[in-house]
Formats: C-alpha cells, structure tokens, sequence
C-alpha cells in the first residue's frame, strides 16, 4: 500500500488542478498535486516538499478531507488529501504537463486520475 498526500490549493477562490505528463502513470489524467510519504516524514511535511518540488510553491497546509484507498490492477494507495493555501514562491511545473487554477464549479470537467474522484466530489460539497 502506497501512502500518498494531495494537496487543494486555494487561491483567490480558486484551486490549482494538474495534468499527469504523458509519460507518468495514468498519461494526461487530471489530479491534485502531491506524492509518496518518506519514511520518518509526516503527512504535511510530505505535502510541502513535494509541492515545493513539483510546482515551486509555499504552502500552509490546512484541514484533512476523508483519506482515499484506491486499488489499481498493479498497486494500492492510500491518498490524504488536505485542503491548503498558497503562501509563497512562483508557479514552476517540474513534472506535470500543466497546472492551473480553476473555480471549484469547473472541477467535475476533468478527467480525474480515479483516486482523485472521491476528492472531487467531497470538494463539491465542502
């Protein structure tokens, strides 16, 4: 089991969403940023290294949503997603092939990586 972070965004209104290249896993579908906790890293300490690596951007992360198990034909993860605010840096794609932030309204117009979907429509409600 893979214990995975993902962050929302919040940024004047809206949330930042971001595209998988096409040579990750699940080529091109849309997901909160995040990633792999390391061993000895806590849930938010995870969030931030990743964000800050993924997108060169500061965060304060917030309050959690409901955890995520997810079975892939390959592997399972168990995602954490927090709600977050941007607080620094400039927006820097290093893996994504894009990231932009978009109304919560629009959310459900992605092709959502399928962990994600729970999130998406927690976040509808929230």
């Amino acid at each position: 089991m893979l214990h995975v972070t993902c962050a929302i965004i919040e940024h004047q209104g809206k949330v930042l969403v971001c595209q998988r290249s096409a040579s990750m896993k699940l080529p091109l579908k849309w997901e909160f940023p995040g990633g792999k906790v390391e061993n000895g890293e806590t849930k938010e300490e995870c969030l931030k290294r990743e964000i800050k690596e993924e997108l060169g951007l500061e965060i304060e992360v917030g309050s959690a949503l409901t955890e995520v198990d997810h079975h892939h034909p390959e592997f399972s993860l168990r995602l954490y997603p927090f709600i977050c605010k941007w607080a620094g840096g400039s927006l820097a794609i290093a893996e994504h092939a894009q990231a932009i932030w978009v109304d919560k309204s629009e959310l459900k117009d992605y092709d959502w990586a399928e962990a994600d979907m729970p999130v998406v429509r927690e976040l509808l409600f929230y």
